[in-house]
């Protein structure tokens, strides 16, 4: 029997494997749940002659880790995991039975991660069930999706329905409904947590429901954000916050893990004396004192960011542009969800008032700011708001990664946030976000090389997730037009 080899360079020991002073506090709960896993691969590994083996041929293979497109790549997969990665002399046997696609001039991506959905929120008001939408997702590349705040029962039985169903739904990991003042903001997926003292009695019953992510929402104060942030890491969790009351540089400073929305940054870099002049938000100086002294913070602390662009130009200000209006993707969702939408537009007061110029000029210090967090070295997540209106499951990824390169970020950079990065925040850097021996095996194979425009993201001839082969163009049959 011929050996099997593999081109994977030796790496030390993943951090999320070693405990030192500097390991981030929510990746310590995390080591025992690593481990579980590391015995169920062995087992899988152990039944891996009975399983089916995928084989993509002589494919151009992006590495999120050193931002470069690497070329001959062989990918074998057995079941769930990929076994082997090889260069084009070192492919090894291949079983008599494998489905072999032919890669020759295809580029593939690791399963892209969308770090902010909801697959309750939105939904539920427009008589959508989350499992309707799933495989708008997948047909999109988007092989895993982070919930960032939902109803628990529900959103826990859309994760159980995607969980058994890989051949047409994400992998979903949930969340932590959004824990704000009383009333909630949003009483549908909100709730009330207002004394610092019973932060440690919600955590028992969170703990019931195997979420990963727990979000402070924009009513919380600081002595309630501070208590959920120090017991979020008691537990190894990671927590993430919509900032509101709680000030950035507070939250920051209290070890807040990520901040969710670019707003989350940019409304807390605005010097009282810009406040005052009309049309401020627009015309604001980002290297103001206060902007430079929160992004340097942000950089040295390795706090996350997920600016969410998406939302905010296609719900939030410019949702009566008609190119956002009308804009392809939106076409995708069922008819039901995009005549909600501008009922629910309305609800929000969005666009929220003002001249259309002021409000493209907001929009563009929003991508300023995010090209600014890029350069001072904060880590970028790659998240959408997605069923927002306009916002279209999946397909408004490509949307945000456009945005990011318009802000600034290289493709490769853009790539790597929306792949590894994204999978390092859920905890499943070992499992997810490249494409290496060892991992599940989620990757999407495309016509053209993004590297050379992120656009070419979009042009997918088949995604593979969890071992199964899937054609978009079939996983959006399954998506209902009315």
């Amino acid at each position: 029997m011929t050996s099997v080899t593999s081109t994977k360079r030796e790496r030390p020991m993943p951090r999320s494997a070693v405990l030192t002073n500097s390991t981030p506090r929510w990746h310590i709960g995390r080591v025992c749940r690593i481990a579980s896993s590391v015995l169920f691969l062995a087992v899988v590994s152990a039944v891996s002659a009975v399983e089916p083996t995928v084989v993509v041929e002589r494919c151009s293979l992006f590495d999120p880790e050193s931002g470069k497109m690497l070329p001959e790549r062989t990918i074998v997969i057995r079941g769930t995991q990929i076994v082997r990665v090889s260069g084009i002399n070192e492919v090894g046997d291949i079983p008599a039975d494998a489905t072999r696609i032919d890669g020759r001039g295809k580029f593939a991506l690791p399963g892209l991660i969308d770090a902010h959905v909801h697959v309750v929120h939105v939904l539920n008001l427009a008589h959508v069930t989350g499992d309707e939408v799933l495989p708008l997702y997948l047909a999109a590349g988007v092989t895993s999706i982070r919930s960032t705040g939902d109803e628990l029962i529900a959103g826990t039985l859309v994760a159980r329905i995607a969980a058994a169903h890989p051949e047409w739904s994400p992998r979903v990991f949930t969340c932590s409904p959004l824990l704000d003042a009383d009333p909630p903001i949003h009483r549908d997926i909100g709730r009330s947590i207002t004394d610092a003292t019973k932060v440690p009695a919600l955590f028992e019953e969170l703990a019931r429901w195997n979420i990963t992510t727990v979000k402070i929402y924009a009513g919380t104060l600081r002595p309630v954000g501070r208590a959920i942030i120090d017991e979020g890491h008691r537990r190894g969790l990671f927590v993430t916050a919509h900032l509101g009351s709680y000030s950035a540089q507070d939250a920051v400073a209290d070890g807040v893990d990520g901040l969710e929305h670019i707003w989350s940054v940019f409304n807390y870099v605005i010097p009282p004396e810009s406040a005052k002049q009309p049309g401020h938000r627009g015309r604001l100086d980002l290297n103001n004192p206060l902007c430079e002294s929160l992004v340097a913070e942000l950089a040295r602390r390795k706090t996350f960011v997920d600016p969410t662009l998406a939302v905010f130009r296609n719900m939030i200000l410019l949702s009566d542009v008609s190119e956002v209006r009308d804009h392809p993707d939106n076409a995708v969702v069922p008819q039901r969800l995009r005549n909600f939408w501008p009922d629910y537009l309305k609800r929000s007061g969005c666009p929220q008032g003002g001249l259309l110029e002021d409000r493209r000029r907001e929009f563009a210090k929003f991508q300023e700011l995010t090209g600014k967090l890029y350069r001072a070295g904060v880590p970028l997540l790659v998240g959408t708001d997605s069923p927002e209106p306009q916002v279209p499951p999946g397909f408004s990824l490509h949307q945000e990664l456009e945005m990011l390169v318009e802000s600034g970020l290289p493709p490769a950079a853009a790539l790597r946030a929306a792949t590894l990065t994204n999978a390092t925040v859920l905890g499943e850097k070992e499992h997810l976000g490249s494409i290496a021996t060892g991992k599940m095996a989620d990757l999407v194979l495309l016509t053209a090389n993004p590297l050379d425009d992120i656009r070419n993201t979009r042009r997918i001839e088949l995604v593979i997730h969890s071992g199964q082969v899937c054609r978009p163009d079939i996983l959006l049959k399954r998506v209902p037009k009315q």
